[in-house]
């Protein structure tokens, strides 16, 4: 598990020691090849033919975090199934050569094809539409997970995931998110894994509807009585964050960019904020890293090949440097960076991205 980014920064280089865990974060779910429109004026009128002025294809779901997880330097293991057609072949070789993501728990399933995701991006928001079926065998979650520093959790309200326990048994960090509730009856006590969570990570809407509160910050701190670390993402507003165990909050505003396609930046932002705390920064520290990889992440399409790296952190780094009249206050919130950039010349904005399947593309 190697990074194939040639500006890597290991921001865990100092907890590498003998005897540490191989592996530095663990998760499981499942992968969908994605297919992203953009450049889409409007939504699709029924009817009519609506033509995107670009379009892009990578591995999408559980892939987006993964990716994004090692890209930031973490050892990254997943497990997932993959279909043995074009589609999981492309997804498989992706995340395993081009990212170095450890694929040894995930298996290839034949006879099964991938689920596929196609995502319409305009307005600064997405519409979706995916198809797929269950594998014939369950998706990897081994009951004994292997030995990481952190594993990264979905909660299914009144489905606990046997390897979350044995996880949190064995030491590791659990970050838990969470999706829409179908059910629509937003129940706490159904997050059975909640409480074996070190940080569980919502947005606002979500935070909002579990708590039953009408301010983000409130239910962050509802939250915070549940968990150790409860951090609530606010969209355009940024991110809250309150640490239960010693009531300190943080609270970082987003950075304005122009967002081409937001697939992902809810993954990046776990991402980026499982990376800071496991190497130890202060809270506010790691919201606002967190904040600025997603950031940087929606100004290219696609969840996964969107991701960040540390080159790409660099360059943005660089930019923001030479433009005039920058809040200095504002600057100095990303001080902290400084000493974990790579001294690289690549230009900003980068492109990491490939157009569509078949083509290969250098990072």
């Amino acid at each position: 598990m190697t990074s194939t980014d040639p500006a890597h920064t290991d921001p865990l280089a100092a907890l590498r020691t003998p005897g540490a865990p191989a592996c530095d974060v663990y998760l499981t779910g499942t992968v969908f090849l994605d297919i992203i429109f953009t450049g889409l004026d409007s939504a699709p009128v029924r009817g009519t033919e609506t033509w995107a002025r670009g379009m892009g294809s990578s591995p999408g779901g559980v892939a987006n975090m993964a990716t994004a997880l090692a890209r930031l330097g973490l050892r990254t293991s997943l497990a997932a199934a993959f279909g043995d057609d074009h589609y999981g072949e492309y997804c498989w070789d992706t995340l395993e050569r081009d990212e170095g993501i450890d694929l040894s728990w995930s298996r290839k399933v034949p006879g099964w094809h991938s689920p596929v995701t196609v995502s319409m991006a305009y307005e600064g928001e997405r519409t979706m539409v995916s198809h797929g079926h269950q594998p014939p065998l369950e998706v990897p979650a081994p009951h004994c997970p292997p030995r990481t520093r952190a594993a990264v959790a979905s909660l299914v309200p009144g489905a606990p995931a046997p390897w979350v326990a044995e996880a949190a048994r064995q030491g590791t960090r659990v970050f838990g998110d969470v999706g829409w509730d179908d059910t629509g009856r937003w129940d706490l006590a159904a997050l059975e894994d909640l409480g074996r969570c070190e940080a569980f990570l919502p947005n606002a809407e979500e935070a909002m509807r579990y708590t039953r509160t009408t301010c983000p910050r409130a239910a962050a701190h509802a939250l915070a009585e549940l968990v150790p670390l409860a951090v609530v993402t606010l969209g355009s507003e940024g991110a809250y964050a309150v640490d239960g165990r010693t009531g300190q909050t943080a609270s970082v505003p987003a950075i304005d960019v122009a967002a081409l396609d937001p697939t992902g930046a809810g993954d990046v932002f776990v991402a980026g904020f499982v990376t800071g705390t496991l190497a130890g920064w202060p809270l506010p520290d790691r919201l606002a890293f967190a904040g600025l990889t997603a950031a940087l992440s929606v100004q290219e399409f696609g969840g996964s090949l969107s991701a960040p790296g540390w080159s790409e952190i660099a360059a943005w780094w660089r930019q923001v440097h030479q433009v005039g009249d920058q809040d200095p206050a504002a600057l100095a919130r990303y001080d902290f960076l400084a000493p974990l950039l790579p001294h690289t010349t690549r230009a900003w904005p980068l492109r990491r991205a490939v157009p569509t399947i078949g083509f290969r593309g250098t990072a």
